[in-house]
């Protein structure tokens, strides 16, 4: 079993980055008119990319080697997606922090007992600060949702986007809150897993079908392939019991490795300005980094 400062850096470094995209995200969807809207989600944008700044810091030699590979934490495309956006949006975006991850190497010695203690106090520190800013970003996120239902304020993100990143959100808060309370994470359920990470897959396809300029319809029908494709697999997890969990792993694995393909092809040709869309290069990035994360529970049978 992983240590409890090992698996908190390696969530961090996931989620952390996801969360303060999710605030630019909100961000550059307000009318230039909501200023505290404005405002407030650049203050957690900065906050959860300064808690990015930390994590990366105390990475070095201390995370495992198959979260690097995964290129859940950064790929080719994150950097200039990020310098792209933010001319696009003109929301300040620190590339260093990106840079200084695609530097990270995986463990290579074992601390000492001070060191470990220092390391672990360092760790719970961070770990606190997260819980305690993820409660005010889902509190942020919730009532953008409910402003947004009432017709009182608009956001240029779809109101199911709203709800998806709030999930993602409290899916990091658990984890964390399990950190602290036990020192590990217990794995659950490896069909709960896969069917909140399918329902993140079939949710992405529709962000993207209906993100796309209408021009492009083979790109609309293929995301309209994977959301459909998804849809079934989450209702034949409804149907099976846990002798046939094995098989829908490796149906949901084969899905999202070829998902993971038309995302690549997606970030690649929006960055390239060879597809035509409303997408920021930075949530083409986004999604496929989550992808990359999934396709690596799916491959190591666990879940982080």
């Amino acid at each position: 079993m992983e240590n409890y400062a090992t698996l908190s850096i390696e969530t961090h470094l996931f989620f952390a980055r996801i969360m303060k995209e999710h605030a630019l995200f909100l961000e550059a969807g307000f009318p230039c008119k909501d200023e505290k809207w404005i405002k407030k989600a650049d203050w957690f944008k900065e906050q959860f990319e300064n808690l990015l700044g930390e994590a990366v810091e105390i990475a070095g030699g201390r995370i495992n080697s198959d979260v690097i590979e995964s290129d859940e934490l950064v790929t080719e495309f994150t950097i200039p997606a990020e310098k792209r956006t933010e001319c696009l949006s003109g929301v300040k975006i620190d590339s260093e922090i990106s840079a200084r991850t695609q530097k990270l190497r995986g463990v290579c010695c074992r601390e000492n007992g001070r060191e470990s203690r220092e390391l672990n106090m360092r760790v719970r520190e961070l770990n606190e600060r997260a819980v305690w800013l993820l409660d005010g970003l889902i509190e942020f996120k919730e009532r953008i949702l409910k402003e947004v239902g009432k017709g009182e304020l608009f956001n240029a993100n779809y109101p199911l986007l709203i709800k998806h990143i709030i999930r993602e959100a409290k899916l990091y808060r658990s984890t964390v809150e399990e950190l602290m309370q036990n020192r590990r994470v217990s794995y659950k359920n490896l069909r709960e897993t896969e069917q909140f990470w399918n329902r993140i897959m079939m949710e992405h396809a529709l962000f993207i079908r209906g993100l796309l300029d209408p021009s492009e319809e083979e790109l609309i029908g293929t995301a309209d392939e994977f959301a459909a494709e998804y849809k079934r697999l989450l209702e034949m997890a409804k149907r099976q019991d846990c002798r046939a969990m094995d098989d829908m792993t490796r149906k949901s694995l084969e899905e999202t490795l070829r998902y993971r393909e038309f995302k690549t092809a997606g970030a690649e040709g929006i960055l390239n300005c060879e597809i035509a869309s409303i997408i920021l290069p930075l949530l083409a990035d986004h999604v496929l980094r989550e992808a990359n994360h999934y396709i690596r529970i799916l491959e190591s049978g666990r879940e982080i």
